[in-house]
């Protein structure tokens, strides 16, 4: 059997804020839910009679799967070397999380700061190669974008000076923003990443889960060794990893998946996000849920001036501030009760934005099953407004397809080549949600500073919900325009980073862009 080279260089985790006493307090909490006055972390660990009924009762409810009690800890990790496949399948495949991450939409890529999986001995140099190619097309692809930046900047603010440094960098991040789609996933990130203890436990279960279950598993180990070390206690009902071959997932054998994308593909048909299903009565309910919030009877209050006074910015001043807090308001739990399910395909760097919008849940693939000989790919539209870029961009995915293939044929694991795959490789999946989480996710990214693709899906989404309930979708609209209809000013908030359209005047077929 050839050797292989280990994981490396290895993802850190470093514990830099914690829960204090988070054993005794998760204890603390269960007895509280039993006990006529608070009881406290320092109440269950005062002697030993109280230590051998706190170890019995954080037995118990572990097993019994009372978890509540776990999620008070919080653990703050600073996770650095981690692959942007990694936080992709894992990190943030959930929603129980909060993280920040460094951009790659505005800070610059190093070209040694990529993952190296297990791979044959054989195979390392052209792996290494691969990701050096990618790199250096990273690097060119900027230079080759940048006259269409600069030209279609020159438009948008024909008054500035494009020489000015600071909008010299402007430009310089709009062409890095684009050619990422080039980089692999392979690339690091650093982040901070905050989870809750039975996150923890959770994470430590399933950590040998596709698709990248080596990484997982290395950075999970440090993550639990950081915690003992904090608390030796806390984790000690932890159970071990569930091997990948006891996973649903595992239980189905990888076939040809051009069939599948050919099939998913042609549903959607020009698209990249299609709706396929919602509540029939969707504004109606949302109607009858506002009059039961405000205890009015339906001859008092039409469903129109029950959708508007939710929908309406100039009526709900909760829909024009900068704090979220349509969950918080009783209001707008009403947009609770519309949902939608939406077939998409989005790029790799695309849907790792779409996912941070944790309360709208998607399916998400097994990539592996999604991956085929055959070059698969998201051309920006940037990339397509710029001839010589296109031309250079689609070469580069071609050569990039030609080297999986034969890391593949070599003996390569497949797990270890999808950390190849460019950030531009498609996601396809279905996604639901609520009309509350998607009012905030499509408001926000209907900005015309959101990237081009997540806001391509978003203007999509909103169309066809406003074709399909016109009550609801013509509220549906970019941040500044909300802002405008409630009379706040400045219409736009975002200050310097202002894209230069008055998108408030603009009706939503006129929402155009290619920055």
């Amino acid at each position: 059997m050839p050797l292989r080279t280990r994981f490396s260089p290895e993802p850190s985790a470093k514990l830099v804020n914690a829960f204090n006493l988070p054993y005794d307090n998760s204890v603390a909490a269960a007895r509280t839910c039993y006990s006529s006055k608070m009881v406290f972390a320092e109440d269950v660990a005062k002697d030993e009679a109280s230590r051998v009924k706190r170890d019995a009762i954080a037995r118990s409810i572990y097993r019994a799967g009372h978890h509540t009690t776990l999620q008070h800890a919080t653990f703050q990790f600073a996770l650095e070397k981690v692959s942007r496949q990694c936080i992709w399948s894992f990190l943030h495949s959930h929603p129980f999380y909060n993280s920040e991450q460094v951009s790659q939409r505005y800070v610059a890529v190093s070209p040694e700061n990529f993952a190296v999986p297990e791979l044959p001995e054989s195979s390392r140099d052209l792996y290494l190669s691969t990701i050096s190619l990618l790199m250096e097309a990273y690097a060119k692809l900027q230079d080759l974008l940048r006259p269409t930046v600069e030209a279609e900047s020159r438009r948008i603010f024909p008054s500035r000076d494009m020489a000015e440094k600071r909008w010299q960098s402007s430009i310089k991040k709009r062409c890095q923003e684009v050619a990422r789609y080039v980089l692999p996933v392979a690339t690091h990130a650093h982040l901070y990443h905050t989870i809750s203890g039975i996150t923890l436990l959770r994470y430590m279960r399933i950590c040998e889960n596709y698709d990248v279950p080596a990484e997982q598993a290395i950075l999970v180990g440090k993550m639990a060794d950081q915690v003992r070390e904090w608390d030796p206690e806390f984790l000690k009902s932890a159970e071990d990893p569930m091997p990948i071959e006891e996973t649903p997932e595992f239980a189905f054998v990888l076939s040809d998946a051009r069939g599948f994308i050919a099939e998913f593909d042609a549903a959607l048909g020009k698209r990249c996000s299609l709706l396929i299903d919602w509540n029939a009565g969707a504004d109606k309910t949302l109607a009858q849920a506002v009059r039961s919030v405000l205890g009015l009877q339906k001859k008092e209050m039409t469903d129109f001036e029950a959708i508007d006074s939710v929908l309406n910015p100039a009526r709900n001043a909760y829909l024009s501030e900068t704090m979220n807090m349509t969950h918080h308001g009783k209001l707008t739990r009403a947009l609770a009760h519309p949902h939608f399910t939406f077939r998409k395909k989005i790029s790799h760097t695309a849907d790792s934005q779409d996912q941070r919008h944790r309360t709208i849940p998607g399916s998400r693939p097994v990539l592996a099953r999604h991956f085929s000989s055959a070059p698969d790919y998201i051309v920006p539209v940037l990339v397509e407004a710029s001839p010589l870029a296109k031309e250079f961009y689609c070469a580069t995915m071609d050569t990039l397809w030609k080297r999986m293939d034969l890391l593949l044929s070599q003996g390569a694991a497949m797990e270890s080549v999808l950390y190849l795959l460019p950030n531009a490789f498609p996601i396809r999946f279905e996604e639901s949600g609520t009309l509350l989480d998607f009012h905030h996710k499509w408001v926000h990214r209907l900005c015309y500073t959101a990237q081009e693709e997540i806001w391509k899906a978003s203007k999509e989404e909103v169309e066809q919900v406003e074709t399909t309930f016109p009550s609801i979708g013509k509220y549906l609209r970019a941040p500044c325009t909300l802002r405008k209809t409630a009379g706040r000013k400045p219409f736009c908030p975002e200050g310097e980073r202002f894209c230069g359209v008055p998108v408030w005047d603009q009706p939503l077929e006129r929402y155009l862009r290619i920055l």
